[in-house]
């Protein structure tokens, strides 16, 4: 794909986007604008979902996936190094403690496995 093309597909997006909020805010409902602490919340909630601790949304059943648990621990790991320096306090706290909750339930996990 060239620049070009990249660049419109970018403003293409960035219009459909703006004209979804605007349409939103006219029917007084709510547009859900994405952040990193829902992003970082989202990741969490798929982990626990692999470690068993919450329904899987599709089966409705608890379901338990270790190496997609660990996977997904460790994709939030590398998103805090490579963000550091780079979240406002709120968001530095919110992965530091998701972090450190999904680790302490994984290794209860493994533990009683």
């Amino acid at each position: 794909m060239n620049q070009d093309s990249t660049k419109k597909v970018d403003q293409d997006w960035k219009n459909q986007v703006d004209k979804e909020k605007e349409t939103a805010q006219g029917k007084n409902e709510t547009y859900h604008q994405p952040t990193f602490t829902i992003f970082v919340s989202s990741l969490g909630m798929q982990a626990m979902i692999a470690m068993g601790n919450l329904d899987n949304p599709i089966t409705k059943k608890k379901e338990k996936n270790h190496d997609q648990a660990r996977f997904l621990i460790d994709t939030l790991g590398v998103i805090q190094e490579k963000t550091k320096g780079n979240l406002d306090q709120d968001e530095g706290k919110a992965i530091e403690e998701y972090l450190f909750n999904l680790r302490m339930m994984y290794l209860e996990e493994k533990k009683n496995a």
